[in-house]
């Protein structure tokens, strides 16, 4: 199962060229983690303990202004030790697939400056969500 989540394509995103700057993909990836961490496990992504590994876009066609608001489906292949692999799709408002991401996120502690296991509730929760 995916997480699912709105976003609106904003004026500040078009670059001169006239589509969503390249950039910007990984703010609506961004977002859309922020949305799932939120709505899935209850938690402000700006408050965890855990940094951005890893990102790897693939561009399928660029989005307009007038292509109206995305949507972004957040999926987790899999849970890892201390990694949390996540996939993204980008879809326009008529379905068409403009990007595909892969993310990866990282449990971590500040103070130790390492990475630690995923939290419990954190494993429990995803693998419950996406069927795991």
């Amino acid at each position: 199962m995916s997480y699912e989540t709105t976003l609106d394509v904003r004026f500040r995103d078009i670059d001169a060229m006239g589509h969503v700057n390249n950039a910007v993909y990984a703010t609506y990836a961004e977002q859309a983690r922020a949305d799932y961490f939120d709505d899935v496990l209850d938690q402000d992504l700006s408050a965890v303990s855990s940094v951005l590994a890893r990102i790897e876009i693939d561009y399928h066609r660029p989005i307009e202004l007038d292509d109206g608001p995305v949507t972004v489906a957040v999926s987790v292949p899999r849970l890892g030790e201390s990694s949390l692999p996540m996939g993204y799709e980008i879809r326009t408002a008529d379905g068409e697939l403009a990007a595909s991401i892969e993310s990866v996120q990282v449990a971590y502690d500040r103070d130790a400056g390492e990475s630690v296991p995923l939290p419990d509730a954190w494993r429990e929760t995803i693998s419950e969500y996406h069927e795991l």
